[in-house]
């Protein structure tokens, strides 16, 4: 049966690339989270969107540039009352001991190649046994070709937005078990024909009503969303 994937935990509710937008998806019964990671000065993995904190933060400039004291300073949650820190990627796998929750972790290294940012991946992975659960992503192809190569036993999917021809065939000249396309960009014929070539296919990001009955119908590998309450609802009913 498809797989709920919460788009930067329950965003659609609550403050993205949270705990509390993480934690928030874990109720709403998702089967995982989606989370984006990029590296501070001093070389913590934080979880966090954008190149710049602007956006989504109490502060201004970008991720590179603050140590991780200070980027812990800020507010991740400024539209809200509650107070919000930008996580590490370490306070996220300490939660997910708790959970049975996969992970599809997006490496944010297309703007900044940030040095040995994959190692470090790996290796809180390794610490936390977590191996099994998680998904690497990236729009930056040669990066989670990379990953694979330090540790091939973790899955790899790559991102795209635009319509390959026969991305199941891209997938596996890379050693990637699945894909992350646009949803807008997907057929139902190249769902079909990946699933059947044992590439799994987990679209982003769908919202609407009519796209997750669709990706439901096809019995589509998972989906990523904003609003997984949304998507279990419509899931349940499907049954």
């Amino acid at each position: 049966m498809t797989q709920i994937f919460a788009h930067r935990g329950y965003s659609a509710a609550f403050a993205e690339n949270t705990m509390t937008s993480f934690i928030e998806a874990e109720k709403a019964l998702a089967d995982g989270i989606e989370l984006d990671v990029q590296l501070t000065k001093d070389g913590e993995v934080v979880v966090i969107h954008d190149e710049k904190v602007d956006r989504t933060t109490s502060g201004t400039g970008y991720v590179k540039d603050f140590t991780f004291k200070e980027i812990r300073k800020l507010n991740a949650n400024k539209m809200g009352i509650k107070k919000d820190p930008i996580p590490s990627l370490t306070e996220v796998f300490e939660w997910m001991q708790t959970n049975k929750l996969k992970c599809n972790i997006e490496l944010k290294n297309g703007v900044f190649p940030y040095e040995s940012m994959e190692e470090k991946i790996i290796q809180l992975i390794r610490i936390n046994g977590l191996s099994e659960r998680i998904i690497f992503s990236s729009f930056n192809h040669y990066s989670i070709v990379y990953c694979y190569r330090l540790a091939p036993d973790i899955e790899t999917a790559p991102l795209y937005g635009a319509g390959l021809y026969m991305p199941w065939i891209y997938a596996q000249s890379i050693c990637s078990r699945g894909i992350h396309p646009k949803y807008t960009s997907l057929a139902d014929e190249v769902i079909k024909s990946a699933l059947q070539n044992g590439i799994a296919v987990r679209p982003y990001t769908v919202n609407k009503d009519s796209d997750m009955k669709r990706l439901f119908e096809l019995n589509c590998t998972a989906f990523i969303t904003d609003d997984p309450f949304k998507a279990v609802t419509i899931k349940a009913q499907k049954k």
